[in-house]
């Protein structure tokens, strides 16, 4: 009997134990839970921001292909043994500058023969002239008859027609003399030489000698999809329009130029339109045949709404934010939004400035949520991270392909209005 009341105090202890326990883990749960997935009693932590307003560009992107300004392929016009090379690989040369030598030998010949038979051909004019005189003269007097006066001016006049013959004989042996001291047609950098001192080099050399590339200014040859098409001309018809060059991977700038013409049609095959730029390149930024990323500026929106791209939510009645009351409590309100992208958004109706959004924390909110607002997320406070906190312009872009607003869905809401 002893035993079996032992017995019973045992197992009594052990379901007071077993009791105590498990009330202690479960707050313990409780605890874990309300940490990693919030009180669904008590306010949810959200960031917030506040809509401002900002002049916003509007850009249309691209993607482009550097191209030399000009490129010149440098031929010899004449045949004849390359004897110097005038130039280095790679150095910047002015227009004018010599940048090789043909041995002008034989053309300087030609020349110094042209040359001689002008002289020849002078001496005779002169005596022709000088009969032609004495002739006149004797004609006066009857001493000679009036056909051999005409003989002599006959004479006179192919005469002077074999000089004339001659002079271009010679201006033709000189221009082969000046083609053997090979010069630079524009300022541009020398390339890599295709041939080298000592050859023999011919006027049909289908590589020439060296390649010229004027890189400063550069040009940068880009492509639009044809819906965007009446968008650029409009705005190019008010005003030069700035396009910019950016790296594909950080987005960094390369350079900024003007845009300099819209090709006059559209490629049917791919349904876009080409357009060229112009870059100072004064950094050398840009080199021939690199592909860049083009933003065309189009337009500037002045002094729009503006708010971060997160605080945008899509439900089935359209675009809405979460609008942050005094009472602490959260509102749904239906938004218009021009055009965003992936850190800003431009609300055309439904805030002002000033009004505090929620850019966080959308899993647990509701219309009438009590909220708790992050320091982060306090006014004066960047609520978009590598963005300035300030009023300015703010850099918008359109979709590529038919140039329609684009919209962010944002985070995913468990509540839609």
């Amino acid at each position: 009997m002893a035993g079996f009341r032992r017995f019973l105090i045992i197992v009594a202890i052990g379901a007071v134990l077993i009791v105590v326990a498990m009330a202690i883990f479960g707050q313990s749960s409780q605890r874990q839970r309300d940490a990693r997935f919030g009180n669904p009693e008590g306010p949810v932590p959200v960031l917030a921001a506040e809509a401002r307003i900002a002049d916003v560009p509007v850009y249309l992107d691209g993607v482009g292909t550097t191209r030399a300004l000009n490129m010149v392929t440098v031929h010899s016009q004449v045949d004849g043994t390359l004897i110097s090379i005038n130039f280095r690989e790679g150095q910047d040369v002015k227009a004018g500058d010599v940048l090789a030598r043909i041995d002008p030998t034989t053309y300087q010949a030609q020349l110094d023969q042209a040359l001689a038979k002008k002289a020849l051909d002078e001496a005779q004019l002169a005596n022709a002239r000088l009969d032609l005189e004495r002739y006149t003269n004797l004609l006066k007097t009857n001493a000679v008859n009036r056909q051999q006066v005409d003989t002599t001016r006959a004479l006179v006049a192919q005469l002077e027609a074999q000089v004339r013959l001659d002079q271009g004989a010679i201006d033709n042996a000189r221009a082969y003399v000046n083609y053997c001291t090979i010069v630079a047609p524009i300022s541009a950098r020398v390339g890599i030489r295709q041939v080298d001192q000592g050859n023999l080099v011919h006027a049909s050399d289908p590589t020439g000698i060296v390649v010229l590339t004027q890189i400063q200014p550069i040009s940068v040859l880009f492509t639009l999809p044809q819906q965007q098409l009446g968008q650029v001309n409009k705005a190019f018809a008010k005003a030069p329009l700035r396009v910019e060059a950016t790296e594909s991977d950080t987005k960094q700038v390369l350079d900024r130029g003007t845009l300099q013409v819209v090709n006059n049609q559209v490629d049917q095959t791919t349904g876009t339109v080409q357009l060229k730029a112009e870059f100072p390149n004064a950094d050398l930024q840009l080199w021939p045949g690199q592909f860049v990323n083009v933003r065309l500026l189009i337009d500037t929106l002045r002094q729009v709404v503006v708010v971060p791209t997160a605080a945008v939510q899509r439900g089935p009645n359209g675009t809405f934010v979460y609008l942050l009351q005094p009472d602490s409590t959260v509102s749904v309100r239906l938004v218009s939004v021009t055009q965003q992208d992936e850190s800003e958004a431009v609300i055309a109706s439904g805030l002002t400035a000033q009004d505090r959004i929620v850019t966080s924390g959308f899993a647990q909110l509701a219309d009438g949520r009590q909220v708790s607002v992050s320091a982060a997320g306090a006014p004066g406070t960047n609520p978009t991270p590598g963005r300035p906190d300030r009023p300015g312009e703010r850099p918008q872009r359109r979709d590529r392909g038919a140039g329609k607003t684009s919209e962010a869905s944002g985070a995913a809401s468990s509540t839609r209005p």
